[in-house]
């Protein structure tokens, strides 16, 4: 079968991978416009972008999926099927009509938990001890299709957002080459989403990095682990910002916010229920390191 590919960021480019390792005739990738990058601000192409090329594939980057051009250049395309991994745009209805197998879409949760953006760090922010990936049949909706297929996995207690998206990817992507042989043969089935059972994410912004001390230990050190590694979880020591990158529940008692101890273990601050200890922090204009080794070189009373 002919499949037209859409993706844009490394999660994408492991399910492109898989696919061309699978055998699978990938006739057309679609991918956002290059953007620039690093202190010279030269354009650099997706990783979607470079992985296709490399495979000689035709690349197309439309500004928007919205026009009578883009419909146009998909119908040229005339593929089979349309695989959807983390594209950045909603396909409309006139494009998901096209393809006569449909439009897949692999989504890194058990929907319809975490429908939207950002599923993996909704996820650990809201202290889920499981997730997954789902592979569905795109509607003109925002993750609201029939689910094909579905695989779980544990989240670890320590496991932060960009251990969970590295994990998540190869499994994501071997379910997808999964799903594309069980509807070649006949043998997919289509579920619709329980719409009781359904819940929504927003955009993970800067604005949620400052930690509220009031809150509890695990709300705490969940915002810690969702948050790294973008756009961390932030808070303020004699008047700098730190970067919180690790840390887990301790058992200090204190006002919200003080410093309990600071030393080889760690940076303890009281909270809510008790208090977490910091073990991986970022001070400003330094690079990552433990707690304990910054705290040597500079003691925080």
């Amino acid at each position: 079968m002919r499949i037209l590919f859409m993706g844009t960021p490394d999660y994408a480019r492991g399910n492109l991978e898989a696919l061309y390792n699978a055998g699978h005739d990938i006739c057309a990738v679609i991918t956002q416009a290059d953007k620039p990058k690093d202190r010279g601000m030269q354009l650099q192409a997706t990783p979607v972008k470079e992985l296709a090329l490399a495979h000689d594939t035709p690349v197309y980057q439309p500004e928007t999926l919205r026009d009578a051009a883009a419909h146009a250049l998909v119908q040229e395309i005339a593929p089979d099927m349309i695989i959807v991994v983390a594209y950045g745009q909603i396909l409309p209805q006139e494009i998901l009509d096209i393809p006569s197998l449909g439009c897949l879409n692999v989504h890194p949760s058990l929907l319809p938990k975490y429908r939207g953006a950002a599923p993996i760090q909704w996820a650990i922010l809201k202290g889920e001890s499981v997730t997954g990936v789902t592979i569905m049949r795109m509607d003109a909706e925002l993750d609201t299709g029939d689910i094909i297929t579905q695989c779980e996995t544990e989240i670890y207690p320590s496991e932060t957002s960009g251990e969970l998206f590295e994990r998540l990817c190869p499994i994501g992507a071997e379910l997808l080459v999964k799903t594309i042989g069980m509807i070649a043969d006949g043998t997919a089935t289509y579920t619709p989403q329980d719409v009781s059972l359904a819940s929504g994410t927003k955009r993970i912004t800067r604005a949620m990095s400052p930690v509220d001390f009031t809150r509890t230990a695990f709300e705490i050190t969940n915002q810690i682990r969702g948050l790294n590694p973008w756009p961390t979880a932030t808070t303020i020591i004699k008047d700098c910002t730190f970067k919180l990158l690790e840390a887990h529940p301790g058992e200090g008692t204190g006002t919200p916010g003080e410093i309990l101890s600071s030393g080889e273990g760690g940076l303890e601050i009281a909270c809510g229920d008790g208090s977490i200890i910091i073990t991986k922090l970022q001070a400003p204009g330094k690079k990552p390191m433990a707690a304990a080794d910054y705290l040597r070189g500079n003691p925080i009373e």
